[in-house]
């Protein structure tokens, strides 16, 4: 079904009826206001005009936004958002389901009431739905300009709790906020009162802020098409977190890792240009009465624009054999490992033996330092490996450096198809000003032409791209498993994995790369490089192939490992990677979690715990009969001294069940 969609100011629009603002009517909103609730009038959304745009947001009757400016200041000295006339407001009610087939929903319900304002030249447009409350900007110019600054706030009547995500590139008393811009959005999660946030460090998106008893909140952006990421920094002052978007830049200097970077080295005094009218990126605030409310939204998803592919029949989905991390570290052949044709014709028979769809050649196919995907090193031949893999059923997934990308992006996609290749995994962009950004939706619509997937490595949050272009099947943005090469002991990634699916997977999939054989307790873990491992219990991997959402999904250990596993490896490989419906039953961020995914008619139930031995509760979801059957996999009775200890039994399911979890444990229940 096809969207409705805001096209023109001047569309008819069909007014919402007055009972969509019932719930504003008791809260004694000055007339000069403008209200708006949400279909079930639970989430109310309060906008005033004068002196400044200031917008507020009650659930339940709670105070979970207090009142925060919005703002766009053009570089000739305009801003939109002060004393500002209203001369037209127009409102509507959608109410439609979506498909979203690459996703963990084939389908889902953008129903909402909407209220635009406008002020001439340009608009505001709200959107209230009963798990959140959204709104963008709209130019109708059809002149250039340049946008200087966009104000964004989020004001607070308390002290709450943030979960946030800092930048990694920060040096105290010594980076600036432009120091910062160029950063990889990896890093674990710091939770502290606003108050206690640091001033000088920016946080990137999502974020999560606990309101107590009135409920929880997650920010984010969607729809963020040539327009700079949006940071979040704290006024420990006030309460406040405010927003800051890296600049445009102006000079750009080759360089980074393996010369694959452009790297920012001047920027302009302002932060976007805007050749003709446009909408800007939707401001999202998530909300919910509990953590598992959050882990359930789907306004990323629902917001992003619509899907440019005409024909998604050749989007295929599905899990890759990968390389890089195990560091081509495989055993028992008679040739040496390593970035050559014997090794990944090893990798495609793996894969072929299991059914898994994909096979990466990650970093080192190509002349590292070159920026050139057209220089393969001699120790490969890219077509004889890419019709050995298409012999045995199995796709090639490129690995490309930024800039190699970039620089002659139409002949790397074109020789990339006429090999047979499927796609690219693209790293190092680590930047989200506009041309980056820019950059994204431009790979995308290219490697679409093509027929080729991307996975966008490196980089910054999904944010609508994966709806918009859905060959676009995954992104990074995450601290994930890749670290365990190097993260100190002192790296809690349990508290971590529970995190994570109610905060930076509220935006989209991510590129965590689950999987590994090798597995740790909390005080035998170290970092290897060459022979990784996870921390936590073999169960808590196999789990996280239900509760982090990867459309293409890497198995992170090397073949011989998971030869050697072959139990947990059938069952890794049996895994579906995009599904028709994904509940989360039972959860509390940073402490566990219970997740429930279906395709077609089969069930699948992931569950993990930080370091915390637990049993967990959780009551089936509804579709599922009662005495149907079931196979468990759990952790070993020893998994608390031995992480790769599990146990696999079949049982008869229960509308209620427990499961005892390990320390850093996890459990998947399959049912038929």
């Amino acid at each position: 079904m096809k969207r409705l969609i805001v096209i023109a100011l001047t569309a008819a629009l069909t007014f919402v009826t007055s009972s969509a603002f019932a719930s504003a009517a008791n809260l004694n909103v000055p007339d000069t206001d403008y209200s708006l609730a949400s279909p079930d009038g639970s989430v109310v959304c309060i906008v005033q005009t004068s002196p400044a745009l200031t917008y507020s947001v009650l659930a339940r009757g709670n105070t979970m936004l207090a009142p925060s400016r919005l703002a766009l200041t053009k570089t000739d000295g305009t801003v939109w958002g002060e004393n500002a006339r209203v001369k037209k407001v127009r409102t509507r009610s959608i109410d439609e389901q979506i498909a979203t087939p690459f996703t963990h929903r084939a389908t889902m319900d953008n129903r909402c009431n909407e209220l635009l304002l406008d002020f001439g030249a340009w608009a505001v447009i709200f959107r209230a739905y009963d798990s959140g409350v959204a709104y963008r900007f709209v130019s109708k110019e059809r002149r250039p300009f340049e946008v200087k600054s966009e104000t964004v706030e989020y004001c607070f009547d308390a002290d709450y709790e943030v979960i946030t995500p800092y930048v990694q590139t920060y040096e105290e008393g010594v980076s600036t906020f432009q120091d910062q811009f160029s950063n990889s959005f990896e890093n674990q999660y710091t939770a502290a009162p606003i108050s206690k946030l640091n001033p000088r460090r920016l946080s990137f998106l999502p974020l999560m802020i606990n309101l107590g008893s009135r409920g929880r909140m997650a920010v984010t952006e969607t729809a963020l098409e040539n327009y700079p990421g949006l940071y979040l920094v704290a006024d420990t002052n006030s309460h406040r977190l405010r927003g800051i978007n890296p600049p445009y830049p102006k000079t750009l200097r080759q360089g980074g890792r393996d010369n694959i970077e452009m790297l920012v080295e001047t920027t302009e005094d302002f932060i976007a240009k805007v050749p003709s009218a446009r909408a800007f990126p939707w401001r999202i605030l998530m909300l919910g009465k509990e953590d598992i409310d959050i882990a359930n939204n789907n306004l990323s998803y629902i917001l992003a624009e619509p899907c440019r592919v005409p024909d998604t029949s050749w989007i295929k989905p599905g899990k890759v054999a990968w390389d890089w991390w195990n560091d081509w570290n495989i055993r028992g052949v008679d040739f040496r490992s390593g970035i050559n044709n014997d090794t990944y014709k090893y990798y495609i028979d793996f894969a072929a033996e299991y059914g898994i769809e994909y096979v990466i050649l990650d970093e080192g196919w190509s002349v590292n330092g070159a920026a050139d995907l057209s220089q393969v090193v001699p120790e490969i031949n890219l077509e004889e490996i890419i019709a050995y893999a298409e012999n045995k059923g199995v796709g090639i997934i490129l690995w490309a450096g930024y800039y190699a990308f970039e620089r002659d992006m139409e002949a790397n996609a074109r020789r990339a198809a006429e090999l047979g290749a499927k796609g690219f995994k693209i790293d190092f962009m680590n930047r989200d000003d506009q041309p980056m950004t820019d950059f994204y939706y431009r790979a995308a619509e290219t490697c679409a032409r093509y027929h080729l997937l991307c996975d966008m490595h490196g980089g910054f949050k999904p944010a609508g791209l994966n709806i918009t272009y859905p060959n676009a099947l995954n992104f990074e943005g995450v601290y994930g498993l890749e670290n365990m090469k190097w993260a100190p002991d002192t790296t809690d990634q349990m508290t971590y994995d529970c995190q994570l699916p109610f905060i930076r997977q509220t935006a989209g999939p991510m590129d965590y790369t689950q999987g590994a054989m090798r597995n740790s307790t909390k005080g035998n873990y170290f970092p290897d490089y060459s022979n990784p491992m996870s921390q936590g219990t073999r169960c808590h991997q196999l789990a996280l192939y239900i509760t982090l959402s990867s459309p293409l999904n890497m198995l992170c250990d090397a073949p011989s490992a998971y030869r050697a596993e072959a139990e947990c490896t059938a069952f890794i490989a049996a895994v579906p990677t995009v599904w028709d419906d994904t509940r989360v039953l039972v959860g509390e961020a940073g402490k566990y979690i219970v997740t429930a995914r279906r395709k077609g008619s089969v069930w699948y139930i992931g569950g993990i715990t930080n370091w915390d031995e637990r049993d967990i509760t959780f009551t089936l979801p509804e579709d599922i009969a009662e005495g149907s059957q079931a196979v468990l996999f759990r952790d070993g009775i020893n998994a608390d001294r031995n992480a790769a200890d599990y146990k696999k039994t079949a049982l008869t399911v229960s509308r209620e069940m427990t499961v005892h979890l390990a320390p850093g444990g996890g459990f998947v229940l399959k049912i038929n």
